[in-house]
Parts: C-alpha cells; structure tokens; sequence
C-alpha cells in the first residue's frame, strides 16, 4: 500500500529534478511537482503495484509536464533565428556530411554517457539553446514522445518541428564537443 506521507522525502528530489530537466525553470517544476502529488494522492487507489511507487510517480509526472507545456505553449514568444545559414554552412560539407568528426569516446562509451558529469555537461549545453529547441529536443529524444504528438503539444508544423530539432542537435553537438571532448578521456575515466 502507498503511504502518501513519505512520497516527498523519497521522491521529492528526482521528481524536482526530473521536472526541472524539461521545463528549466525552478518555479513551474516545483508546480508540476505540486501537482503531481495531488494527482498522485487522488488517484492512489488505481495504483496496482505493477512498477515502483517513484516510476508511477514519474509517470504521472510525464503528463502534468505535457499538460503544462499544452498549456503554456500558445503563449510563448516565436525565439529569433539564431545563427542563421553561415553557422550551418560551416559545420556540413556539401553532401551534409559533419565537417570535423565526433570526438574520441574512448574505449567504453557506454560508461561515458552514465558519468554524472556527461549528464551535468549535457544540462548545461540544454540551458545554453533556446527554450523550445530544448523542449522538443527534451520530450523527443529523453521522453520518446513522437512527431505528431510533439506537433499538437509544441503547436508547430512536423517542418517546423524538424528544424527546431535539427538546430537544437546541431547546437547541442557543438556544446557537448567542446565542453565535454576537450578534457583527456584518461581524466573521466579516473573519475568513476
């Protein structure tokens, strides 16, 4: 049985973090959490204990974050292009080929990407691009959310959409090649 007293101590944090993550900013991930637990403390009765207590929770937590972005996603601002053709045309060659290659992983990838300092530098190179490349990228790629569902959600065209994903990759490469290859893998590896 759920004991809806203990769910902020053991769930309060990654449910903050988790929120704070898609939406960046710390008041409306304090909301979304907010109203997770509500939702939570209503609804308690149709948990069936087929996941985790906190994976139920995140579920439920995944759509009040969607809810907020249905919500606030007429309201915001189109964000200025940024960047524009030149930046493109120096990164792709003529057959849409990266220019420069992806720097050294290392031997073992896999443990490159579950280092917290990988996610730290992933966070920041988010907060670095636009609020909505961000987003999309977020909800597409993290929460495996697809086009047609982001179209309706971000209330953009499936083009639209592309672009603003293909320039949030295109950002979010640059960032992590230079925030996250420039140090000697050895130095990572020490880490773990």
């Amino acid at each position: 049985m759920l004991d809806p007293a203990q769910w902020v101590e053991r769930h309060g944090n990654a449910l903050y973090r988790f929120a704070l993550a898609r939406l960046r900013d710390p008041s409306q991930a304090e909301n979304v959490v907010q109203e997770t637990f509500l939702a939570a403390l209503k609804g308690r009765d149709s948990f069936r204990g087929a996941s985790s207590e906190r994976t139920w929770l995140i579920g439920i937590l995944k759509r009040k974050v969607i809810d907020h972005f249905r919500q606030t996603g007429r309201e915001r601002p189109l964000e200025p292009r940024e960047g524009g053709v030149e930046a493109h045309e120096t990164m792709f060659d003529d057959r849409g080929h990266w220019r420069n290659e992806l720097g050294d992983w290392g031997d073992k990838p896999d443990i490159a990407v579950q280092q917290t300092q990988f996610w730290r530098v992933l966070q920041n190179c988010l907060d670095g691009i636009p609020d909505r490349q961000a987003r999309a990228f977020v909800l597409r790629e993290m929460d495996g959310l697809d086009s047609d569902e982001l179209c309706k959600l971000l209330d953009v065209t499936e083009t639209n959409l592309w672009v603003m994903l293909h320039r949030a990759r295109v950002r979010l490469r640059r960032c992590i090649d230079e925030n996250w290859f420039q140090d000697d893998p050895g130095d990572r590896d020490a880490e773990l």
